[in-house]
């Protein structure tokens, strides 16, 4: 959808014509600049004094004027609110006169393509058009009248698709087709951020700014910018898919890798590289795979979550030769999710990107503990979402899900009851405290089914635990948790997404010792004291930290240097179809 239409610029003439308006732009709520301010007491006239009352609207106009275009239809909810809130005043006039933060957000909608928007979705040229009637008017006060509540009303609706889409996203987060996405919302509400542009109303977010929630954001759409410049430049060149290099080798095909990474002479180099770019890709210079085009290749494999091995074949040949507008496309889609992360995190909050196999806990705004983990695999995917996390387990108990009983177990258990000793299991009913252990001979194992098992299969605390030695619980619907694995060797793995959908932790006593840091009782020691006894304990975290499971394939550093991963449980895929088409 976005990329099949084309980018609406406003040109220089019509910027010209606006600001050469009759109906001169004026300070908003007294609290313009002092030049604004001079204007608006001053009454420049239109053709002619312009005087008498205010227009206003009503209820049934707004009504009719958002449902009359199919582009402001869903903004319909918005607009009755703005314009009740304010008595069914107009928003973007006082005394006549366009406001200042008109023509801001007509410069801000004609620039929408830089945040992967589509100008066209705002309905300007419609503004366009008004503003040239108003120009022309005369001196018929009624229909000069009529010609500012049409106005404000588009104005105020297109305001209201933009900021839909720019602080709460193009696709619907909850929609089915992206049902994958379940972390809590952003409740902007766009009545109140139109209000707060217009001076009506003090907030601490940047909404009067136009401006983006997230610094993450604006790092991505530096990003964007790079890339597109960079493809306006010729893009990039693909590399033979028989390529393999190592360090030192001279050959033609080097010539084109230095284009890749480094552009040429006029592009520009890529950010951080100290080899230099050239022109000519099969001069001796160019062809000669040296330390400096090796230490690009190692930062690029770095970008992209790979081994930092210099060798140029397999995936890191793969990831050379995605297109420029894949990655372009990319970016924006990993924008658009932004946008539909809540306005503000909490001071302290922990947070997994799946794709990036990466926990990362911050306190006060700031990272403070970072680590790798483990996320499910395609068929068992970790499912996105928030919640709070309540409890620190010590030395947990593994229960053992129905699906292992039916599928490994049963079928050993029906010949031998007595297996279940060997793995360290056991079969209990109830649960915590008052759990009591059933003996496995007494139950029928090849009559059991799903409704009729009334018992929990699991392993007891130990180094054969599933769940490790700590369990970190933030109750939720998905049964979703972190925790300890027995196999640590997994984490020096670059690709890990191979657990049944809970989230695999590769320093768990060092996770547990800083969420237990301000409780007296629970230091290092005493945590390790306690697991070395293997009984279940819980602890109950005195204050709950908020936890995010996200899905972000592409980031970007304040210089808009991007990083990029692969798209493990194909959401991008699934998000492009809507985005794009």
């Amino acid at each position: 959808m976005l990329l099949k239409l084309r980018l609406h610029f406003f040109t220089a003439a019509f910027f010209l014509g606006l600001l050469s308006l009759p109906v001169l732009l004026a300070s908003c709520g007294g609290n313009g600049t002092s030049a604004d301010q001079a204007s608006s007491k001053t009454g420049t006239p239109t053709t002619g004094s312009v005087t008498g009352p205010e227009p206003r609207v009503d209820s049934v106009f707004v009504i009719r004027a958002m449902q009359a275009d199919a582009r402001f239809k869903a903004q319909e909810h918005w607009a009755r609110k703005f314009y009740r809130e304010r008595q069914f005043r107009l928003g973007w006039f006082r005394q006549h006169q366009l406001v200042p933060q008109a023509t801001t957000f007509l410069s801000v909608v004609g620039k929408a393509k830089d945040d992967g928007l589509d100008p066209k979705r705002y309905d300007t040229k419609k503004i366009t058009d008004l503003l040239a009637q108003l120009k022309s008017v005369g001196s018929d006060t009624a229909r000069r009248n009529q010609l500012e509540r049409k106005l404000d009303v588009t104005l105020s609706g297109s305001y209201f698709a933009w900021a839909s889409d720019y602080y709460r996203g193009v696709a619907n987060p909850r929609d089915t087709r992206n049902d994958a996405w379940k972390v809590k919302r952003n409740k902007i509400k766009l009545d109140h951020a139109l209000m707060t542009i217009l001076r009506e109303r003090e907030s601490t977010y940047p909404y009067y700014d136009f401006a983006p929630l997230h610094p993450e954001y604006n790092n991505l759409k530096k990003a964007l910018a790079l890339l597109r410049a960079r493809q306006a430049a010729g893009g990039w060149p693909t590399l033979p898919g028989t390529t393999h290099l190592k360090p030192g080798d001279v050959l033609p095909v080097v010539g084109l890798l230095r284009q890749r990474l480094l552009g040429t002479e006029n592009s520009g180099p890529a950010p951080a590289a100290t080899a230099r770019p050239v022109n000519n890709v099969s001069s001796p210079a160019a062809t000669t795979y040296d330390p400096a085009l090796v230490e690009a290749v190692r930062s690029f494999q770095q970008d992209l979550g790979l081994p930092p091995t210099g060798l140029v074949s397999g995936e890191t040949l793969r990831e050379l030769n995605v297109p420029i507008h894949e990655r372009i496309n990319q970016v924006i889609l990993n924008m658009e999710r932004w946008r539909w992360l809540p306005k503000k995190f909490e001071p302290d909050y922990l947070i997994v990107n799946i794709p990036e196999y990466r926990l990362r806990v911050y306190e006060k705004g700031k990272e403070a503990l970072t680590m790798r983990v483990i996320v499910g695999k395609t068929l068992t995917a970790t499912p996105v979402f928030s919640d709070k996390m309540e409890y620190v387990v010590l030395s947990p108990y593994w229960n053992v899900p129905y699906s292992i009983i039916d599928k490994e177990l049963r079928p050993k258990l029906v010949a031998d009851p007595s297996y279940l000793s060997r793995l360290d299991m056991e079969v209990v009913q109830g649960s915590g405290r008052k759990a009591t252990i059933i003996d496995p001979t007494t139950i029928d194992w090849a009559n059991v089914t799903q409704d009729n098992f009334k018992y929990t299969v699991r392993r007891r605390p130990g180094p054969k635990n599933d769940l490790g030695e700590v369990k970190f619980i933030f109750p939720n619907s998905n049964d979703i948790y972190l925790h300890d694995t027995p196999h640590d060797e997994l984490f020096s793995q670059t690709k890990r997404n191979f657990s049944h959908g809970c989230v695999r932790v590769e320093e768990p006593i060092k996770l547990a010792t800083y969420l237990l840091r301000k409780d007296p009782n629970w230091s290092q020691q005493t945590i390790q004291d306690t697991i070395a006894q293997r009984r279940e304990k819980y602890i109950t975290l005195k204050q709950k930290l908020p936890v995010y499971l996200v899905y972000l394939t592409a980031w970007a550093d304040a210089n808009g240097h991007p990083h990029f991963r692969d798209d493990i449980y194909g959401h991008d895929k699934a998000l492009a179809k809507e985005y794009f088409d």
